[in-house]
């Protein structure tokens, strides 16, 4: 069985131009070879596609696979992560990780939260800002916390996040919504544990991998796992597994949420905890990184001492559960 592999490089983009930040979801050669490794260590034949462009040309060109593990994160527009599953609904291609209409949601952090709190699933509150004059507006008790509605890899969570008072407030989201061109998301800063849950799996098989907690250290930029932290943890964070009850709480949360939004096969959610300890849905990353001992996802499985192909394993059985015809 033939699979292809569509994936946006990082170095590709920094040839561009791009900024480390900017081209901060983008993924190494290091992620690439490794998925690919694995993927073909399971019986697939492997065939590199690269980003939506190519995707496209090679369409176009009458070439085909079996299947695609798609991990394109895209480059413009909200839904640019639901790109290539669109493209290969068209074709008919099954691909690995969410539908397109899953991934054009939780780009969206605002509607992302709309659904769960719909859904029962405890989440902050917040608000939103489409235009500067909306800050005026916010009607929620400070300390509040501001953010991008539409990034990942932190991007845009820095030292000026958290935000006191109403000139704070006002200052940060006039530089995030000059800096990214889009709505902020405002929510009620939590001042709890910070979590993040792996899951794998789709619907009722969905399960917890695990759940990791994020621990400040000295040179922790700000209040948020944001840019800097994760791209330079080593001397801001110490990730550890979390297994007491508190993470339980938070790995029930974060299922909860993956299945009410849909979401299939494998990634992350982030969880933080109210001032009573009660565990909220941050955010999700249907796309979670996987580079190995790097990305969140990676630590996750190997704390619970999953080794990096049998993670991707993992992954690919959910989704040949739901695409039995490609079973060997």
């Amino acid at each position: 069985m033939r699979i292809g592999v569509a994936y946006d490089l990082k170095s590709d983009y920094l040839a561009q131009g791009f900024s480390e930040e900017d081209a901060a979801e983008f993924d190494s050669e290091i992620t690439i070879d490794a998925i690919c490794d694995a993927l073909a260590a399971q019986g697939w034949q492997v065939c590199r596609i690269g980003n939506v462009k190519k995707l496209i040309e090679k369409l176009a060109a009458g070439e085909r696979w079996d299947a695609v593990f798609n991990f394109c994160e895209g480059l413009k527009g909200v839904s640019r992560e639901a790109q290539v599953p669109a493209i290969l609904e068209v074709y008919g291609i099954p691909y690995v990780f969410s539908d397109a209409l899953t991934m054009a949601l939780t780009l969206d952090k605002a509607m992302t939260k709309r659904v769960v709190r719909d859904c029962g699933v405890p989440t902050p509150d917040f608000a939103v800002i489409e235009k500067i004059e909306d800050a005026a507006k916010i009607d929620l008790p400070f300390p509040l916390f501001l953010k991008p509605v539409a990034e990942g890899s932190g991007k845009g969570i820095n030292a000026k996040s958290r935000v006191t008072n109403r000139d704070e407030l006002k200052n940060t989201a006039a530089d995030l919504l000059q800096k990214f061109g889009q709505p902020v998301l405002v929510e009620t800063f939590l001042p709890g544990r910070e979590f993040t849950v792996g899951i794998t799996g789709t619907g009722p098989d969905a399960e917890v991998l695990g759940v990791s907690e994020i621990r400040q250290k000295e040179n922790y930029v700000g209040h948020g796992y944001g840019f800097e932290n994760k791209n330079y943890w080593e001397d801001k964070v110490d990730i550890r597994l979390a297994e007491d009850d508190a993470a339980e709480a938070a790995g029930a949360v974060a299922l909860a949420a993956w299945r009410a939004l849909r979401c299939r096969d494998g990634g992350r959610i982030d969880i933080r905890n109210d001032a009573h300890g009660k565990p909220n849905f941050i955010e999700v990353n249907p796309l979670a990184g996987l580079r190995p001992d790097y990305s969140d996802l990676c630590f996750i499985s190997n704390f619970k001492g999953i080794p990096y192909q049998a993670l991707i394993g993992k992954i690919m059985e959910a989704f040949l559960k739901r695409h039995p015809e490609l079973r060997p």
